[in-house]
């Protein structure tokens, strides 16, 4: 049986949020009190860099942001990696947000204020089923090296043991 190291960050959130009080908000819950890492970033130009260049299992983005839209951000993050889990938030919900949001492909739409129990809940979820998916991609392109990988990849997935056969 495998366990994930409970020293071990519970998964990697790229926060995108430029309101200050929102973004202390969200790594306060996520981070400090339920062991996430979170990087945080205002701009969302910033993110799309990060998101090309570093290995993650969310992105959480605001929607109203100067120079770039939650949701543009979300659509470029959809052309550069189809299945990065994205969750957007907006304090500031239209129908126009969500159909947008919709389109390209979020994994989740909130409007704030998001309660901390329901934050920690739907960032767990979209990263558990964000590494289900990784690793059932990764065994169907070669399931042998899945079945032989490190006890840290099987252990990553909620629940700790899973057998890749």
């Amino acid at each position: 049986m495998t366990t994930i190291d409970p020293a071990a960050p519970r998964g990697r959130v790229l926060l995108v949020e430029d309101d200050f009080e929102a973004a202390s908000f969200a790594i306060q819950v996520l981070a400090v009190r339920n062991g996430f890492e979170v990087v945080h970033t205002a701009d969302p130009a910033v993110a799309l860099r990060l998101a090309g260049s570093e290995s993650w299992d969310l992105v959480l983005t605001d929607v109203e942001m100067p120079g770039m839209t939650g949701i543009e951000l979300l659509e470029s993050l959809r052309r550069t990696d189809p299945y990065l889990p994205v969750a957007v938030v907006t304090a500031h919900a239209t129908v126009d947000v969500a159909n947008g949001a919709l389109r390209n492909r979020a994994d989740d739409f909130q409007e704030k204020p998001v309660r901390p129990a329901k934050l920690v809940a739907m960032v767990t979820e979209l990263i558990a089923k964000g590494r289900a998916a990784t690793l059932a991609r990764r065994q169907a392109v070669c399931p042998i090296a899945v079945a032989q990988a490190t006890p840290a990849l099987q252990g990553a997935l909620p629940g700790g043991a899973h057998d890749a056969a």
